[in-house]
């Protein structure tokens, strides 16, 4: 019962951080209606500014990490100016194949800058134990993800549904013709999906290297956002509050088959998890939450 207990705390924990890429990945799709695959490497170059600044330069952890995430915005934006705006929205695969490069572009920039040595970001939240479950602990760590999760999917839940930015964002994303016609600026509403999710990246991407058990280095995120990625489809990929149940199905399917099923090595705990995702995809194609598509012929 201990093992089952600490494996369920485990999962939350890196569901919900799953559960934040893909709230990353969410949101852009919401306004481009794809996927910009570049989002973990950016998400990376934010955690390594929280390094440079934390580590490097003495700043003070927390505000480190509002600096990292204001510049991965500034970042954001100018890349969609620079490499995303000269493309027609509506013309998709030439903007998924910038975004591939782009991956590929700052993952070797990280390397040539950091290298491939580990290294270690100070934890977010205080160290050790808040609860005690027989020989099963609930972290702080496990705590603080969860809560950080869920409070960015209300604040863009709440951003969404209720600001002028979030109108613009639904009516870009059901038809950008007809956004066009009523007067929205279509490019800057894409180029604020695109500042937005690089700040959520950098924080989820913090988060998840400040686990004491973790350590940054340039090919942390290539895992993660693979999860992401399958929690963001799970969910459904134009449903927020689906990344957050994506996410932690997949964190708890790879923790608990890492836990019992013993033959199976952890490495291919990603596998399983992807069989889960492709076992409810048959059954909804749209993700657990995703609306219904609509063609008009």
């Amino acid at each position: 019962m201990d093992l089952f207990i600490a494996r369920i705390f485990d999962g939350i924990a890196t569901g919900a951080l799953y559960a934040s890429v893909a709230l990353s990945l969410v949101l852009i799709y919401k306004a481009t209606a794809l996927i910009n695959f570049a989002q973990g490497e950016m998400a990376l170059c934010g955690a390594f500014t929280v390094y440079v600044l934390a580590v490097g330069h003495g700043v003070n952890l927390y505000v480190a990490l509002l600096v990292a995430m204001a510049l991965s915005a500034a970042g954001g934006a100018v890349l969609h100016r620079v490499l995303i705006q000269r493309f027609d929205p509506r013309d998709h695969l030439p903007i998924v194949l910038v975004t591939l490069g782009l991956l590929l572009a700052l993952n070797a920039l990280a390397a040539i800058v950091f290298g491939f040595e580990p290294r270690r970001i100070p934890s977010v939240f205080p160290r050790g134990n808040a609860v005690a479950f027989g020989s099963a602990s609930l972290r702080w760590y496990t705590l603080g993800v969860l809560a950080v999760s869920v409070l960015t999917l209300v604040g863009l839940t709440l951003l969404l549904r209720r600001t002028r930015i979030g109108l613009s964002f639904r009516a870009v994303a059901n038809t950008i013709d007809s956004a066009q016609l009523v007067g929205i600026r279509v490019n800057r509403v894409i180029g604020v999906s695109w500042a937005l999710a690089a700040a959520i990246g950098t924080l989820a991407a913090t988060l998840y290297v400040s686990d004491p058990l973790r350590q940054l280095d340039t090919g942390v995120m290539e895992r993660v956002l693979i999860f992401a990625a399958a929690a963001a489809v799970l969910g459904g990929l134009d449903s927020l509050w689906g990344s957050l149940a994506g996410g932690l199905t997949l964190g708890l399917t790879e923790s608990l088959v890492i836990g019992y099923v013993h033959w199976v090595p952890p490495e291919l705990g990603m596998v399983v998890a992807l069989l889960v995702l492709v076992l409810v995809l048959v059954w909804r194609p749209n993700g657990l939450f995703g609306a219904a598509s609509a063609a008009r012929v």
